[in-house]
């Protein structure tokens, strides 16, 4: 199972922390379109994750995963597969689960070095900020956490700021 360090965050000035964004990161910012949609699941959380056409090259990815709950730098282990056929795949999903939640959003990503900085602006609920600490199987999860609050840092991220659950939980509260 692969595994990040990940915080989520509200972003309290885009443009200012868009700005520090751009001057921390290694490449160029890159704009998705996404939407995920959720399935009812007793463990962790399952989502299949569509691009716009604008994207058509980019195939779609189910993704499966489990964290905490809670705010701050915390260990996320993750499942991804891509699937060219969306569309079956999230049928046979929705009969065998049924869907929990969609959430649609765009995404405006920079690297910074092995961290996905992520600029997301989520319909019906406003910005927030999202590292994502991409760890090997020889980084140590304190590693990863003190690289991701040193990030928050450099992106004005205060402790007030985070958020310590989904977006889907975020728009079923």
């Amino acid at each position: 199972m692969a595994q990040n360090i990940e915080i989520k965050a509200r972003a309290t000035n885009v443009a200012s922390q868009l700005k520090l964004g751009e001057q921390i990161s290694d490449k160029t910012l890159v704009t998705l379109v996404q939407s995920d949609t959720f399935f009812n699941v007793v463990d962790g959380r399952l989502k299949l994750r569509e691009f716009s056409d604008a994207f058509s090259d980019a195939k779609a990815q189910l993704i499966f995963y489990r964290r905490v709950d809670t705010s701050g730098p915390k260990l996320s282990e993750y499942h991804i597969t891509e699937t060219d056929d969306a569309a079956g795949l999230k049928s046979v999903l929705q009969k065998a689960y049924g869907i929990r939640q969609v959430v649609n959003k765009v995404r405006s990503l920079y690297m910074v070095g092995r961290t996905r900085l992520h600029f997301d602006a989520v319909e019906n609920l406003g910005d927030f900020i999202e590292l994502e600490v991409v760890l090997d199987e020889h980084d140590s999860v304190q590693g990863g956490e003190a690289e991701a609050e040193a990030l928050m840092r450099k992106l004005n991220i205060q402790a007030s700021d985070l958020i310590d659950v989904a977006y889907v939980d975020l728009l079923e509260a």
